[in-house]
């Protein structure tokens, strides 16, 4: 037995030996190997930085540059414009008549607002210097927030410098995993992103398709702690809205909160142009979220949220977006506060805006342009039907005097490729005639040229 026992140890013991040198060659073998890419690197050329251009989605926009350089399409977009845009601009030395700006009441530029950006910035500069929570605050922060609520008929508003990140940052801050978002799949790329960013699950609804969504409520809503319903007062891309009335009782039904984003519709729907509330007569405390941009009708830069005093304080300490951010600069503010007090006090505006836009969607309709669900009030999509035929068509306008752009793929699906009019109250009936009769008559010339395919091989040949 002891015989036994020893040849047991010893054997172990060798076991053990055999095993350190088995792991030790190992671990040699493997810094070998991690060793030999970087030597292999460090004896490659180093580059100075990254070419951005290696990126498969950059080298898909040089294709598509490529193919319209072949076909002879300028690009349409980031022209400059010489001045003011409004119903008229200048481009390159040239005027036209402009359907590419939301200067919706014709009040960017006006003296009135003007005079007050100068006034703010020679009391207070240029910037406050710092955001609101620690030394930003001016007296011009609170006054704008009282008009937007007084506008919207809540509570209180708060105002941060950039619409997008309105949305992304309230959004965000606001739901969380557990939630549910539900929004019209047509809803701005803001929305979906604040959406992605609070880690909530998010379920579109087709565009206003209120049954659809009233099946994801009853499908869904016992599932979630919150959730959330996402609509636009105006929908920027086919300038239609939703029954806001039907949209309440649903949340309200289904225990949910609201959120409408009035981007497009703050100044162009309702009688005075308070928005999707007033035009459906509805109480506007029923909708606990009320977003909206400062840079359409209100002639300056930035959004806001209107709703009740608890939910804007709350986001004034704690939202990102708002808390990590500079306050809005005097001049812009000076110039929100000063729109609204024109919209408010010239109603006559609004009334202006409604003709115009009615006028184009019936003259549009008569030439046989496609409008889409177009309700005609401050935007009106041309429908082309491709990307190509959009920028060409946006071109021979601009060659003919008349300023409107295209809304292509992926902005919009390829078959709804389109032009799109922003109306304004400074437009006359004459420019509104004569831009729908250039279109149409463009339009035949464009779609009488073949398809993209057709295009790319005459261009080769």
């Amino acid at each position: 037995m002891t015989d036994n026992k020893k040849g047991s140890q010893s054997l172990a013991g060798q076991d053990r030996e055999n095993l350190r040198a088995s792991l030790t060659a190992g671990r040699r073998s493997a810094r070998d190997r991690k060793q030999a890419p970087l030597a292999a690197v460090d004896n490659k050329p180093r580059k100075k930085a990254y070419d951005f251009r290696d990126l498969p989605q950059i080298k898909q926009l040089q294709m598509h540059r490529a193919a319209a350089d072949m076909m002879g399409i300028e690009n349409p977009f980031f022209r400059p414009h010489d001045g003011l845009a409004a119903g008229k601009t200048v481009i390159d030395g040239k005027p036209h008549d402009n359907f590419a700006s939301y200067n919706y009441l014709g009040l960017n530029g006006h003296p009135e607002v003007n005079a007050a950006s100068v006034e703010a910035v020679e009391r207070f500069g240029t910037s406050v210097s710092a955001s609101r929570i620690v030394a930003g605050e001016r007296p011009f922060h609170g006054e704008l927030e009282a008009a937007l609520a007084r506008v919207h008929g809540t509570e209180s508003a708060i105002v941060m410098v950039s619409g997008h990140a309105t949305n992304v940052t309230t959004i965000g801050h606001l739901m969380g995993k557990g939630d549910l978002i539900l929004t019209d799949t047509l809803v701005h790329n803001s929305i979906a992103e604040g959406a992605r960013l609070s880690g909530a699950t998010r379920m579109n609804f087709p565009h206003d398709d209120l049954d659809a969504l009233e099946r994801l409520l009853a499908d869904n809503r016992h599932k979630y702690e919150n959730v959330l319903i996402i609509v636009e007062g105006l929908y920027s891309m086919d300038g239609d809205f939703p029954d806001l009335r039907r949209v309440v009782r649903l949340k309200q039904s289904y225990d949910s909160w609201l959120m409408v984003d009035e981007a497009h519709s703050i100044g162009v729907l309702g009688q005075t142009g308070r928005g999707i509330a007033e035009h459906f007569g509805i109480d506007s405390t029923e909708v606990e979220l009320w977003m909206g941009t400062l840079s359409k009708t209100f002639s300056s830069c930035g959004g806001y949220i209107a709703g009740s005093k608890v939910l804007c304080d709350y986001l004034k300490v704690s939202a990102p977006g708002f808390v990590f951010s500079v306050g809005m600069s005097p001049a812009l503010a000076a110039a929100a506060i000063t729109s609204i007090d024109l919209m408010e006090r010239e109603p006559d505006r609004v009334r202006r805006l409604k003709e115009n836009g009615h006028l184009f969607l019936k003259l549009a309709k008569e030439a046989g342009l496609d409008t889409g669900p177009s309700m005609g009030y401050a935007v009106i999509p041309v429908i082309v039907g491709d990307s190509v035929n959009a920028a060409m068509l946006s071109n021979r306008l601009l060659a003919r005097g008349v300023n409107a752009l295209p809304i292509i793929f992926p902005a919009v699906p390829e078959k709804a490729a389109r032009l799109r009019f922003f109306i304004t109250s400074e437009h006359t009936s004459d420019q509104i005639a004569q831009a729908v009769a250039i279109t149409a008559e463009e339009l035949a010339i464009v779609q009488n040229g073949g398809s993209v395919v057709d295009r790319l091989v005459k261009a080769a040949q």
